[in-house]
């Protein structure tokens, strides 16, 4: 199946492709997916020539942890992915606290790819303390 109108783009975080010594590309879904989290990592504000660019996720950082503010949350999450990214549609956020580590929620985004009616899903965990857990790709691949 041809997925080019999907686009391509460098991928992220910059990779160097070993066999041509160029920038790694990111191509289909996997673009997509990696234009999520793009979006939600990125402050709106951060770039200058967007600056609406992006969301305020980390405005959630130290968070009451209650449903009501996983609920705004999710909104707010699902709201700003509508808003930036044309390619998805039918988006749910669901996010869960995890026992285990109180600290940390995990943020369950799933979605369709407009083009080929294709369901696809990304999860990361959401750290509520700025300390030691910065979100990483490593986490969500």
């Amino acid at each position: 199946m041809d997925n080019s109108f999907l686009g391509s783009g460098m991928k992220f975080p910059l990779q160097v492709n070993p066999g041509t010594g160029r920038f790694a590309v990111s191509e289909g879904n996997q673009s997509v997916k990696e234009s999520v989290y793009i979006i939600l990592m990125t402050n709106r504000g951060e770039r200058w020539l967007l600056p609406e660019f992006g969301s305020s996720l980390l405005d959630y950082t130290f968070m009451d942890t209650g449903q009501t503010m996983l609920t705004i949350m999710a909104n707010d999450i699902r709201g700003i992915l509508m808003e930036q990214e044309p390619r998805i549609s039918d988006i749910d956020v669901e996010i869960e606290p995890t026992p285990q580590r109180p600290d940390c929620l995990i943020v369950n985004i799933t979605y369709t790819v407009s083009e080929t009616n294709t369901p696809d899903n990304f999860v990361f965990p959401f750290y509520l303390t700025n300390a030691e857990g910065a979100v990483t790709t490593d986490d969500f691949e």
